[in-house]
């Protein structure tokens, strides 16, 4: 069925069942939800080039990845966040187009893509404290929204953010309050913007209590396992090791609870751990108990918010920039419990 003969099906103008289809506002929720009715239940599916030559969109969404020594990000938390955006995508009709661009290109790669119209907005990923990135694509006029924030930059932008500040904050104020002193930060990358704030969170939460942080507690790198087993290993067998963890990434957790067994204590009762939760499909944090006490915040959910956010900014442009901040929830597991005298290493 094409959309001359859905039209006519309903008895409506083509303008009319497009419109409706694409969600303009002229159109009436009563008409745009028989309109949507009849084409699931006649299998319309719209042609998109036929499409964008009658509404000049493009019709799909752009993910620029950079291909970066210091940092990746093809990585699960990605595909989280693309699978809750694709739901948000296909239920407006657009696609989604991803490229991998060495980071030292990707300037060239904007302005390309820019110029031969081949998507009407970007979504930035791994926004850096100062991101050029933002610069450019209001230079360029074209709607973006950026997956987290940047610290440095003035200018307005549309963005959609999880409060990482607060969340450590509250996360290392739980470790004080069940008598930890010796908290140990195993960070990402801190010149990326959520693990800056996340570094903000934490010292907040111990100059609160008149702490000072220990610069041998903290650490900043690529979040894998090997990170994390690496790290905590080493500060456990140091002359005063950490009592606790505050771990930036799910994988990275693994990585210290691995350290902690094989350093013969237990996590819960010797050590605790609490980390970030992404709340990925692929990787729950337990069943109906959380392994690990957890700030949680769905990056899937993260992936349908920002892409209706985008998409509003494409329907209606001229607006201000929108701005959505998501709390992470406290979640309690098996990984924390009161303070205790770790064992020496022998």
């Amino acid at each position: 069925m094409n959309l001359k003969e859905l039209a006519e099906h309903l008895h409506l103008s083509q303008t009319t069942v497009s419109r409706a289809l694409n969600g303009y506002p002229e159109v009436s929720e009563k008409t745009r939800a028989r309109v949507k009715q009849a084409a699931r239940d006649m299998n319309y599916s719209p042609n998109t080039r036929a499409k964008g030559l009658a509404t000049g969109r493009a019709h799909a969404i752009g993910h620029i990845l950079p291909i970066s020594a210091s940092h990746e990000m093809v990585n699960p938390i990605f595909g989280d966040f693309i699978a809750g955006a694709g739901n948000a995508y296909s239920r407006a009709g657009y696609e989604i187009v991803i490229s991998l661009v060495s980071d030292m290109e990707e300037e060239k790669a904007y302005r390309s893509i820019d110029a031969r119209g081949i998507v009407d907005g970007i979504i930035v990923h791994g926004p850096k404290m100062s991101d050029p990135r933002i610069a450019l694509l209001t230079e360029l006029g074209m709607p973006f929204l950026v997956h987290g924030r940047a610290s440095q930059v003035t200018e307005p932008y549309s963005w959609l953010d999880i409060n990482n500040a607060g969340a450590f904050q509250r996360a290392t104020e739980f470790l004080l309050d069940l008598g930890h002193e010796r908290i140990a930060l195993i960070n990402g990358l801190e010149f990326m913007d959520f693990a800056y704030r996340r570094r903000i969170g934490y010292e907040a939460a111990l100059a609160g209590r008149g702490m000072t942080p220990d610069p041998a507690l903290m650490r900043a790198e690529e979040m894998t396992e090997v990170y994390g087993f690496r790290t905590a290993a080493e500060m456990l067998a140091a002359d005063r090791p950490p009592t606790a963890f505050l771990v930036s990434s799910m994988i990275t957790a693994i990585g210290v609870r691995r350290a902690i067994h094989d350093a013969g204590l237990q996590m819960g009762r010797d050590i605790s751990v609490i980390t970030h939760d992404d709340d990925l499909g692929y990787l729950k944090n337990g069943h109906s108990v959380p392994i690990f006490t957890a700030t949680r915040s769905s990056v899937r959910e993260a992936g349908e918010r920002a892409a209706k956010m985008l998409l509003d900014q494409i329907r209606n442009p001229g607006g201000k920039p929108l701005t959505h901040l998501m709390e992470a929830e406290l979640i309690i597991g098996t990984s924390t419990g009161p303070a205790r005298k770790v064992p020496q290493p022998t």
